[in-house]
């Protein structure tokens, strides 16, 4: 018996709509994971897909979603003025998600879509139960004084952060000093030798680092003493 099923999803009855893939666990646990997708991607990017089928496979109701950027066209980044309605999708996505779980609702993002996040619960604190930041995108590729870290101070949802050792938008170092300034519970792991794409990329991917972020987020979320550790794989 497969560990879950998935199916398309959309709701247009809410503006920005919320449209993706809904990934339902055989043996749900009762939680749910938002996902969503990078400034160029979309949410059939390789990372997220095999993220949602590892989380569907220990319980967790996943929806995996394209930001509203993405359902107005197919390609290309999103527009300076669009990062507001982006948020509001994301928001969309919880609510709706909510009618479905009766347990807690974590919201990740990979890039652009795990920025939007922490913008998001920066201003609603009790959105969620918690972040999963997928290569959260510091500051562009050599230009290290542009610093994407305003908002910081005020994220009170405790926030795993999976970052590649060698990811242009920010190093280690960089980031670590950013989680400084966040007040909520944080934690950094460290993807050793991996890029902004975490080893995914093309039709490449790491197939045990799924399995690994998986693991570790049930523990950051789960044990008090997982606080402000660092953790490597």
């Amino acid at each position: 018996m497969p560990e879950s099923t998935i199916e398309q999803f959309r709701d247009d009855s809410i503006d920005p709509a919320v449209r993706g893939f809904l990934h339902s666990p055989t043996n749900p646990s009762g939680d749910a994971l938002i996902l969503t997708h990078g400034a160029g991607s979309n949410s059939n990017a390789l990372l997220l897909v095999a993220l949602s089928e590892t989380f569907a496979g220990r319980g967790y109701v996943v929806l995996r979603c394209d930001l509203p950027f993405r359902q107005e066209r197919r390609t290309g980044p999103p527009f300076p003025g669009n990062a507001e309605r982006d948020r509001a999708g994301l928001r969309n996505a919880v609510t709706v998600l909510g009618k479905n779980v009766a347990g807690r609702i974590f919201l990740g993002g990979h890039s652009y879509g795990g920025r939007q996040a922490t913008m998001l619960c920066a201003a609603e604190p009790d959105l969620v139960s918690g972040l999963l930041l997928l290569s959260y995108p510091l500051h562009p590729p050599r230009k290290p004084e542009q610093l994407r870290i305003q908002h910081l101070p005020n994220l009170r949802t405790p926030s795993l952060f999976v970052h590649g050792t060698r990811d242009p938008f920010g190093s280690v170092e960089e980031v670590t000093k950013a989680l400084q300034l966040i007040p909520a519970k944080t934690e950094l792991m460290k993807v050793e030798g991996a890029g902004h794409d975490l080893g995914f990329k093309g039709r490449t991917e790491q197939k045990e680092l799924p399995g690994k972020i998986a693991l570790r987020t049930l523990e950051f979320f789960e044990d008090p003493r997982s606080w402000f550790l660092a953790s490597e794989c």
